[in-house]
């Protein structure tokens, strides 16, 4: 069982995190279930997780889009069908059938391309499909969210009294609107609408010539609306046909929603899938914006990140067309605690920060800035100790704090603990704190619990120099401008740089040497040479990586030779047993030609045959001569090597077949991109790469530049997307 604290989650800033998350997010639940989202319980949904997220960020590149998921809420809809008595308007029902469709045809999709998309289809699995809700609905409603006429007998009868109720009505006014004109009793506008009503706009001066009833008059009293008498009657008629079609109209929606209300669990759970897939697709833009995969997962204890980046700095810094530095750490059996030294403002604190922040994103199903060929494991618990934890509410002081907190440490720190501590020791007296920081690291370390710290005290440095297991580490700084390099260097406590920055920052040579003299001879020793020998290092490891680059290159050059040298002595070899052979043949041509020759010549037959019979006699004895036994012996001998060689070559045709087996499944497991033209491929384990210029059913003109060839699609592999 996975446990990280809410503590924990805080210092790493992972809040950060889920509102970029939620940012991606299309609708409100999304949003609400991407800023909860913390570490999962359990291996088995986390490795889930994070193929779904996989799955769809890899589908941004495919032909073959995953459909929207989009929808407004029906929260208030399914807590209307839990009370009885309650109808849906064609408003909550057009809700109902939208989220419906929508979870259809992401049900369909997934269903059609199971192989595409392997997990994302298992999870789509569990949601049953039914089309019963969006027939219901269609039935009643159109596509305009209207009861539609024929809903039932009643309705289709009371709107077609309606239309000609309304037909007379419109009748009857337009002809009092032109009698009522002509004798000029209207205003300029003729006409207007009070209560859903039409009226006449008569002046006021003629309101007692026009017969009807008056239904208000404009502000300035110049106006006054007035409904024909002949019209009134139509008027009522009208509104009573309305009233009962509103009653027909709340009959059929009752009825409807009943229809509904067994199906309130399944749209809840239509709801939960596409608002969880709205997670899935803002994980999958996230990591887009980050660069981000998905490094391999191991049983292994192991921890190996390489072009580590901190996602929040990252995408700060590219927003400000800045660079930002990558760290490469590994974290093994061998090496289970690192304690990172140094000056301040090196970078040693973001460098915790990403280790474990990369590890809580990866445990809450997130794709990470890393290189691919990362590996990580996964840790039951996580305990951090960053930044100035005063509790001021407690009247705790930082030290009393980072006390409590180690204390707690202790009780919870195991071989399935990974722990991040920034200013180990710090907050008491140097002496004793370091003391008691060190009786602290032995317990984690003698626990076997991974573990990152960063400390300026130089007892645990020197502790991470004694241990086998235990490794120091250091941010490298230029030695002549003391500017960071923002990078890690393993293998090597770093030096503080106290008296070197301070002299930088313009305090007085004489008050720092005032200072040198207070401290103690060996400290400044010690520190004066972990500085010198970070000097060193530095101008030693170009050359070191230069001789290692040409060591490798002459080492492969060497291999390439050897190899070019063998196969050529063997074909010489060859050359010379098939030109010792031809030459013997040539030899007894010549024997037997002139032979033939002397024998056309003399016509002596007996003469040909003596002269044969010697020919084939030296020939003979250049043979070796074996007796039955031996030529059994040596034929047995024949059939035993050509059988091993026959069951060797079996062996590797099997080793072949299952290593193919083996490419073909992680082949298989690799999410499918469909080509496209202007794609760049190459043959599968080919090395030249090409771009396709026409694709024809299966298969595929790629242009290799110098020459076209006609390609099957299925031998072809995808390298690169057409930029555009």
């Amino acid at each position: 069982m996975i446990r990280i604290s809410k503590k924990t989650l805080d210092d790493l800033e992972f809040d950060s995190i889920l509102s970029h998350i939620a940012e991606y997010c299309t609708t409100d639940f999304g949003k609400s279930k991407a800023l909860q989202i913390v570490p999962f319980n359990t291996r088995e949904q986390l490795h889930i997780s994070l193929q779904e997220v996989f799955e769809y960020k890899s589908s941004f590149l495919n032909d073959t889009r995953i459909p929207n998921h989009g929808f407004d809420s029906i929260t208030r809809e399914i807590q209307l069908l839990n009370i009885e008595n309650t109808f849906l308007e064609t408003s909550n029902l057009k809700r109902l059938a939208s989220i419906t469709s929508t979870t259809n045809e992401l049900l369909l999709f997934f269903r059609k391309n199971a192989e595409l998309y392997p997990v994302l289809h298992q999870t789509s699995s569990a949601i049953p499909f039914t089309k019963e809700v969006t027939l219901l609905i269609e039935n009643i409603v159109d596509k305009f969210g209207e009861i539609k006429d024929d809903a039932s007998p009643i309705l289709y009868r009371l709107r077609k009294d309606i239309n000609i109720i309304q037909g007379k009505l419109n009748g009857s006014f337009g002809k009092d609107l032109t009698r009522y004109n002509n004798l000029g009793y209207l205003d300029e506008i003729k006409e207007s609408v009070v209560d859903n009503r039409r009226v006449l706009a008569v002046k006021a001066m003629y309101r007692r010539k026009v017969k009807g009833a008056i239904m208000g008059n404009s502000k300035t009293g110049s106006i006054v609306y007035i409904e024909p008498e002949a019209t009134l009657q139509y008027s009522r008629e009208l509104s009573n046909l309305q009233y009962e079609e509103r009653e027909e109209i709340v009959k059929i929606l009752k009825e409807l929603t009943n229809k509904l209300r067994p199906f309130s669990e399944l749209l809840i759970q239509y709801q939960d899938y596409l608002s969880d897939t709205d997670v899935v697709s803002a994980k999958s833009k996230y990591a887009g914006q980050l660069n981000a995969v998905l490094p391999k997962i191991t049983e292994n204890k192991e921890l190996t990140l390489q072009e580590a980046y901190h996602p929040l700095l990252y995408l700060t810094n590219k927003a400000k067309g800045e660079k930002t530095f990558p760290q490469t750490i590994t974290l093994d059996q061998n090496n289970q605690i690192i304690v990172i030294s140094g000056p301040n403002a090196g970078g040693k604190s973001i460098t915790l920060k990403t280790i474990g922040l990369l590890q809580i994103m990866l445990q809450s199903g997130m794709l990470i800035p890393v290189h691919e060929y990362s590996r990580m494991c996964l840790f039951d618990v996580i305990l951090t100790d960053i930044g100035d934890n005063q509790s001021i509410e407690n009247h705790l002081s930082t030290y009393s704090y980072r006390l409590k907190n180690m204390n707690y440490f202790l009780r919870k720190c195991n071989d399935k603990t990974l722990f991040l501590i920034d200013e180990f020791g710090t907050g008491s007296d140097p002496e004793l704190g370091g003391a008691l920081a060190e009786a602290f690291l032995e317990v984690f370390y003698e626990r076997g619990s991974f573990g990152i710290i960063t400390t300026h005290y130089a007892n645990l440095k020197m502790l991470a120099s004694e241990l086998p297991n235990m490794t120091n580490a250091n941010m490298l700084f230029n030695s002549k401008t003391l500017e960071p390099l923002f990078k890690l260097y393993l293998g090597e406590a770093g030096s503080s740089f106290t008296f070197e920055v301070a002299q930088k920052n313009g305090i007085p040579y004489s008050l720092i040497n005032k200072a040198k003299k207070k401290v103690e001879r060996g400290k400044i020793r010690f520190d004066k040479s972990i500085a010198n020998l970070q000097k060193e290092r530095s101008k030693l490891q170009k050359t070191t990586a230069d001789l290692k680059s040409k060591e490798l290159q002459a080492g492969e050059e060497k291999e390439r030779l050897e190899k070019t040298n063998t196969r050529i002595q063997r074909k010489l070899e060859s050359y010379q047993e098939l030109y010792d052979s031809n030459q013997r043949m040539i030899y007894l041509g010549h024997k037997v030609d002139d032979l033939s020759e002397k024998y056309f010549n003399n016509k002596r037959k007996k003469e040909l045959i003596n002269e044969f019979i010697k020919i084939v006699e030296v020939e003979n004895s250049k043979r070796k001569k074996q007796s039955a036994k031996q030529r059994t012996a040596e034929k047995a001998k024949e059939k035993k090597v050509i059988k091993e060689v026959q069951e060797k070559v079996q062996v590797i045709r099997k080793k072949k077949k299952e290593e193919k087996k083996k490419e073909e499944k992680i082949e298989a497991a690799k999410p499918k991109i469909t080509l496209k033209i202007g794609d760049r491929v190459r043959m599968i384990d080919g090395k030249s790469i090409g771009t396709i210029d026409t694709l024809e059913k299966s298969k595929a003109v790629v242009n290799y530049g110098i020459f076209t060839t006609n390609v099957s699609i299925d031998q072809l592999e995808f390298v690169e997307r057409k930029t555009k």
